[in-house]
């Protein structure tokens, strides 16, 4: 890769990092599932008017739409707004290689093998010793909202098999088609979870603050992120792309650190250590240097929420 396109590359993990902060920030300003549902209408309009028209069938479209953005997204918003930090929950999501390589094994028929399995255990071994960080804390609402990270990790698994199934030639304009799903669900979820009054608080109280997070997490994220990512992914071999979201969880801690304060303990960064290594080995195992295995998961040819197919990255 020039190192031009490497920049590029570690920048989209930056902006997927630093996504996970400014989650955090929005979820001072809304409640979860309506800040998730008015992510996905700015991430939609006006983009699908200018992506062109859906390049795969509709049933995968709304499929990953309920799956990736209403259970994932919702998951995720509902898990920090109840106390999940926001750079253990860009580490958590990273999971979603291991139940990614679980579900394809079922779905698809894609076994795993000896590397791939051992990295799956690495990485399971990373979530436990982060729940028992978590738990040590003792905040009943913070380990709530770890395991809803850990259930938005599997959905995110679920998604990619979709994905995976329907093959999209452009992520972008899959993304952006997908984004048009989740928002009439995640609205009426929120009316009636969450309730009018606080949803019409919220929007009575938009600020620049408000505005400014939608315009990134839908925007920045989804729209650059990952019309960038499916750029590097159209000029490079997978193999070589991939690995730059590694860097997420290494971005979301960091930045949580610098700008939330989050105190990073000696047991996160050796969950930290065990996660990244171990879905290394998940995602990368039995790559050449000439693109993508045959049967290989969509986790190594497109990146973690998220908010895409956060995949709209986080």
């Amino acid at each position: 890769m020039r190192p031009a396109h490497i920049a590029l590359a570690a920048l989209v993990a930056a902006v997927w990092g630093v996504n996970f902060v400014v989650i955090e920030i929005g979820l001072d300003h809304f409640p979860p599932l309506l800040f998730n549902a008015l992510r996905f209408l700015a991430a939609a309009l006006p983009a699908v008017f200018l992506v062109g028209r859906p390049l795969v069938a509709w049933k995968w479209i709304v499929g990953v739409g309920l799956v990736l953005g209403v259970a994932k997204f919702g998951l995720l918003f509902t898990g920090m707004g109840l106390g999940a930090p926001a750079g253990l929950s860009s580490l958590i999501l990273q999971i979603q290689a291991v139940f990614t390589a679980l579900f394809a094994f079922v779905a698809l028929g894609e076994r795993p093998g000896k590397v791939k399995t051992a990295g799956m255990a690495v990485a399971l071994a990373g979530i436990g010793v982060a729940a028992a960080d978590e738990g040590g804390g003792g905040a009943e609402g913070a380990l709530v909202g770890f395991a809803l990270c850990v259930a938005a990790a599997a959905c995110w698994g679920v998604s990619n098999v979709l994905t995976r199934k329907a093959a999209p030639p452009d992520a972008l304009n899959f993304m952006v088609w997908v984004s048009t799903v989740p928002v009439l669900p995640l609205l009426a979820l929120s009316l009636l979870l969450e309730g009018p009054e606080q949803d019409l608080a919220a929007l009575r109280g938009l600020d620049r603050t408000g505005v400014g997070v939608i315009v990134y997490v839908a925007w920045i994220t989804t729209i650059f992120g990952f019309g960038a990512w499916g750029w590097l992914l159209r000029r490079h071999p997978a193999s070589s792309v991939a690995p730059f979201s590694l860097l997420v969880p290494v971005f979301g801690m960091s930045s949580a650190a610098l700008f939330l304060d989050e105190d990073i303990t000696g047991l996160r960064w050796c969950a930290a250590a065990l996660l990244v290594g171990g879905v290394a080995l998940t995602s990368l195992a039995g790559r050449g240097g000439g693109g993508p295995e045959k049967g290989a998961t969509v986790e190594a040819t497109q990146p973690p929420v998220p908010e895409a197919v956060h995949r709209v990255g986080a």
